[in-house]
């Protein structure tokens, strides 16, 4: 028997009751290798929790959480797990593909844009402390991904986060807690957290939407669970709506009308339900009640201008610097110096596609389009296959063609609500890319008869 492992264990334990001769020290180091050995039995289970609590954001939506240091405790395990499945014990099986080397080329561009950003700093800061992680974890997520089951977890998993977070939203929208510009509602304001703005609060709450509403579609699940999705989906919407972010429904029409166009036989009235359906969301949203972008502005109004001055002020950072863009998350800082506008502030581009422009240059948006593309072409081709095996009665889990459904229609809102949101470099699209990925390799390898 090897003892060299707990030899090693006992002289850092003593090491540290050195430093911290506290009495815990000892019962931690009885509890740790029992926690220890149980995380390493769920790598999959631990990366999907750090990357709800990366991107839900949830020890800022309960603030209680914030001293356990949940986020850093999920990425020291996600990477520990990682290693130890990849490096020591040799059991997750790795593959490639082209959406990968496309996200791979993308990633060395926004690493080489960095290097030469006008504020390093600040660029060097965003890379590490967000970039990086998003990059290992997508790849994790796609080799991790490897049954039903997994892809039933995710969606699961996902769903619950984005309630949660929306019956805070609703819970603040009713209490006038952190509002802005007196109606829109967002969470933790007061603190500085990300989900302080409005735009930023419907982005987080717009990707779990297409996950619970394959839950409704899921013919293998119970019907509890499926009444249980459309409650979520429900709770969702009214979340976003909440945010008065134009962005947001958009991309909530982009996930029904997907889910519609496959479900509804009559196209003629799925175009009129659209046509009646919009102006309703616009009307519960209370857009035209906002300070900006509300029906008292006449003409374009201010909102929109703004996005407009911006978006004028990513093509001008692109021309400049068409290889790398001025660097990634470095348009703000870089507003006032290629703005043809400047009210005495700095704004954000309020749009993915500028924002990459902006950041990456014309190089870096050819990039990651062929990226987005690559996926969209590959899903089209696994649905084909999905809705082929069916018709023949080819043997196939329930759960696959949902999911299917989930990931193109979660892509078909980033496309649409990109306009209107940032989110070139935020989790959304990453998480999209690799269940995508990872399900086009489960379905490649199913056999048709």
């Amino acid at each position: 028997m090897n003892y060299w492992p707990v030899i090693l264990y006992t002289l850092v334990v003593g090491l540290v009751w050195i430093v911290i001769p506290h009495p815990l020290i000892v019962v931690a180091a009885g509890i740790a290798p029992i926690i220890a050995v149980q995380v390493v039995k769920f790598p999959y289970l631990v990366c999907l929790g750090f990357i709800i609590f990366s991107f839900f954001r949830i020890h800022e939506v309960f603030p209680q959480l914030g001293p356990l240091r949940i986020p850093n405790l999920l990425a020291l395990a996600s990477l520990g797990v990682l290693g130890w499945h990849l490096f020591i014990v040799k059991d997750i099986q790795t593959f490639w593909s082209r959406q990968l080397t496309w996200f791979t080329v993308f990633f060395l561009l926004v690493t080489i844009g960095v290097a030469f950003a006008s504020n390093r700093p600040g660029a060097i800061a965003y890379f590490t402390g967000i970039y990086i992680k998003i990059y290992i974890m997508a790849l994790a997520i796609s080799w991790l991904s490897r049954q039903p089951k997994d892809f039933l977890l995710a969606t699961r998993l996902f769903s619950l986060s984005g309630m949660v977070v929306a019956l805070v939203a609703l819970s603040n929208k009713a209490n006038g807690i952190g509002l802005v510009e007196g109606t829109r509602v967002t969470i933790g304001r007061d603190f500085g957290s990300v989900l302080g703005d409005p735009n930023d609060l419907s982005l987080v709450l717009l990707f779990p939407a297409s996950f619970a509403l394959s839950l409704v579609f899921s013919p293998g699940l119970s019907k509890f669970e499926r009444l249980l999705g459309a409650c979520v989906f429900g709770i969702i919407i009214a979340g976003i709506i909440a945010t008065q972010s134009r962005g947001g429904l958009l991309g909530i029409m982009s996930i029904l009308g997907f889910f519609a166009w496959h479900k509804v036989k009559s196209k003629a009235l799925l175009v009129g339900g659209a046509a009646v359906l919009l102006p309703i969301l616009l009307v519960a949203a209370g857009i035209s009640d906002r300070s900006s972008g509300g029906a008292g502005e006449s003409g374009i109004d201010e909102s929109s201008m703004g996005r407009i001055y911006a978006w004028e002020a990513a093509i001008k950072m692109a021309v400049e610097n068409p290889l790398t863009g001025v660097g990634l998350d470095n348009f703000v800082v870089n507003y006032f110096a290629y703005s043809s506008h400047w009210d005495g502030m700095n704004h954000a581009v309020h749009s993915t596609w500028f924002g990459i422009l902006g950041e990456t240059g014309f190089l870096g948006l050819g990039v990651f389009i062929t990226l987005l593309v690559s996926i969209i072409t590959n899903l089209r081709k696994s649905l084909a296959k999905v809705m082929s095996m069916q018709q023949s009665g080819a043997p196939l889990d329930p759960v696959v063609q949902p999911y299917l459904f989930a990931l193109m229609a979660g892509l078909a809102s980033f496309m649409v609500s990109g306009t209107f949101l940032t989110q070139g470099f935020t989790w959304p699209f990453y998480v999209l890319m690799s269940l995508s990925v990872a399900l086009m390799k489960y379905i490649n390898e199913l056999k048709t008869s």
